[in-house]
């Protein structure tokens, strides 16, 4: 079985080492590392290191060392290419057949390396010699230094489209032709690919010539500006960060990478002293790109410019990132002054400017907030509704389900504030707070503003709150948003989804959202009337029902009530469509059942959990 050694690299390169090793130890992030106690020797202290960003794991005592490959090996006690088989089919790659075709092709590869080596040399040859004057005189107008002409190795490929072919003799036209360095028409001729441009060589994480950038020389109809290699054996771009191989050593000096639109951006940030700057190469940034990034630092800066072209390059991004979350991996968002890219804000505001920028970015949920509350006029009920919609719709994508429910709280709380904002408080006169058993009550909602409810409402209230069980979870939340109206809004999805699934809690739930309708959302004052109907539970042990209990803790727990209550109908209503579909489909709909079955049981645990945990009673008692 012929297992190169570039497509190992590619393996380690899709396989994040601590996610494995965290599957059979326990890995405290240390700084940019992970830690623990060895697991190939015995000690107290630990002294094991994972590096994912330089893919080994280390022992300090034991001297154990190795990469994804070795830990399956040796830790793990599989043979190699049992390990191989398996790292592979979790990084969706197929293992090299077990014949001499693949040592061929890997063969081939490095033949069309050295024709890209060679190629890369004719080309930087030329830019100091008399056909290259032009291309050397734009890039010196270009405010580009020798060392950094030099450190990129930038070149020019003369005007002719033959000039590559004779250059290069030694290697076959269809070696020329499959590096992409020439073009081979239908009728079998071949040419230069690049003619006439500035030539910057594309290099993989090894610092190997892999491919090439042009840039055409003053305006010429027709032509592109910029001109990249097709994607060969050696070159594909959604796999290539341009200039990784030198900014990843940087990074993990810096803490950061910062990601531009274009290769001549990372050449004017260098320049300027920003040598931990990447592109990519002609398209919208990929998954395994995304990884490549995360490998190095935990949050990459991407660096955009401020135009509406720019702002949709980056909302591209985020959207590709979304399902990629996880914990300790995100992106932040530098946005360009509009019109200037980093070389212009560079030569004219000077490398300050460009730190400042770098060091606020903008989290990715503001960028993905602002990005949609500015994408479409909010001026009627139904676009701010749509508003909703699409943050929705982006965060239903995130896959880590504790990244989403962190997102789905606060981009409800942002468009809350949006949506309904603060109306000015009503005056009203008579001592008539919040009132158990004709007593004033003490708290968060001490002196509240009356809101008379009518005597409809007030029943609906008052029967939901005592219920067939007093102190019943569903009774408790009733009270408790009663008590602190200004999150009803926030969650209306979820307690209008309840009121759907469940016929007995509709009635009060409808209630409390009308009410809610006419309250100022921001604040804190319990739904009351003359009379102090309705009264509290008597059963205390939630916070939200308690005398001083803080706003925040109070919100907290009533979101973690609501999530919960509303989660088991919905449950529930899946299994019994699950259910009704078991002739049509029995296999599926019995393996539907039985996940099913789990998530209820997960969430009656939770609740039981929840209930414990605000009675102040250990873990283990029931």
């Amino acid at each position: 079985m012929a297992i190169t050694p570039q497509w190992k690299d590619e393996l380690r390169a899709r396989i994040t080492l601590s996610t494995v090793i965290m599957r059979t130890e326990k890995l405290v992030k240390k700084g940019r590392e992970w830690t623990a106690c060895c697991p190939f020797h015995d000690e107290k202290t630990p002294s094991f290191y994972v590096n994912d960003q330089k893919q080994f794991y280390h022992c300090f005592g034991c001297g154990a060392h190795g990469d994804v490959i070795s830990w399956m090996t040796e830790q793990r006690g599989l043979s190699f290419i049992d390990a191989i088989k398996e790292l592979a089919s979790e990084a969706g790659m197929e293992v090299p057949a077990p014949d001499p075709v693949a040592a061929q092709r890997a063969e081939k590869r490095a033949e069309l390396v050295d024709v890209t080596t060679e190629a890369q040399d004719w080309f930087a040859d030329h830019l100091r010699g008399a056909d290259g004057r032009e291309a050397l005189d734009y890039l010196k107008g270009r405010g580009l230094k020798p060392e950094i002409l030099r450190e990129f190795g930038f070149g020019y490929a003369p005007e002719n489209k033959q000039a590559l072919k004779g250059a290069l003799s030694r290697f076959d036209d269809h070696m020329l032709v499959e590096s992409g360095m020439r073009i081979k028409t239908d009728d079998g001729t071949t040419y230069d690919r690049f003619r006439g441009r500035v030539m910057l060589p594309i290099q993989d994480a090894r610092g190997r010539v892999i491919a090439f950038g042009g840039r055409i020389l003053g305006k010429r109809d027709g032509v592109a500006k910029y001109l990249n290699s097709p994607e060969t054996p050696l070159f594909d771009k959604g796999r290539t960060l341009y200039n990784i191989h030198r900014a990843a050593p940087v990074s993990r000096q810096s803490g950061r990478i910062i990601v531009v639109e274009g290769y001549m951006d990372v050449v004017a940030l260098a320049q300027a002293g920003f040598s931990d700057a990447v592109a990519p190469l002609g398209t919208a940034l990929t998954e395994t790109q995304l990884e490549l990034l995360w490998r190095m630092v935990e949050v990459p800066i991407l660096c955009f410019d401020g135009d509406a072209a720019g702002q949709k390059a980056a909302m591209r991004a985020v959207t590709r990132a979304l399902p990629l979350l996880a914990p300790m991996r995100s992106l932040s968002i530098v946005r360009l002054p509009s019109g200037l890219d980093p070389d212009d804000l560079i030569n004219d505001q000077g490398p300050g400017a460009m730190e400042k920028l770098l060091s606020a970015p903008q989290s990715l949920l503001d960028m993905m907030w602002e990005y949609e509350r500015d994408a479409k006029p909010l001026s009627s009920p139904e676009s701010k509704a749509g508003l909703k919609a699409r943050l929705m719709e982006h965060i239903d994508t995130i896959q880590d389900q504790d990244i989403r429910a962190l997102y789905r709280r606060e981009m409800l709380d942002r468009f809350s504030a949006f949506a309904y904002p603060p109306r000015q408080p009503r005056s009203n006169s008579g001592n008539s707070g919040y009132k158990a058993g004709g007593q004033q009550q003490r708290g968060n909602w001490k002196n509240p503003v009356p809101r008379t409810l009518s005597s409809g409402a007030r029943d609906l209230l008052a029967r939901a709150m005592a219920g067939g069980q007093r102190a019943s979870f569903l009774s408790a939340v009733i009270a408790g948003l009663v008590r602190h109206p200004e999150v009803i809004s926030r969650h209306a999805e979820a307690l209008s989804r309840l009121a759907r699934l469940d016929p007995n809690a509709a009635p009060a739930i409808e209630s409390l959202i009308e009410l809610s309708e006419t309250l100022d959302s921001q604040g804190q004052n319990a739904i009351s009337d003359a009379q102090g109907y309705p009264a509290p539970p008597e059963d205390q042990r939630y916070s939200f029902l308690r005398e001083g209990t803080s706003p925040g803790e109070a919100r907290e727990e009533l979101a973690e009530a609501v999530s919960l209550l509303a989660q088991k109908p919905a449950l529930e209503a899946a299994m019994a469509a699950t259910i009704g579909r078991f002739d049509d489909d029995p296999e599926g709909s019995f393996a539907e059942q039985a996940r099913l079955r789990q998530q209820i049981r997960q969430v009656d645990e939770r609740l039981k959990a929840f209930g414990r945990k605000k009675a102040g009673a250990p873990a283990s008692q029931d």
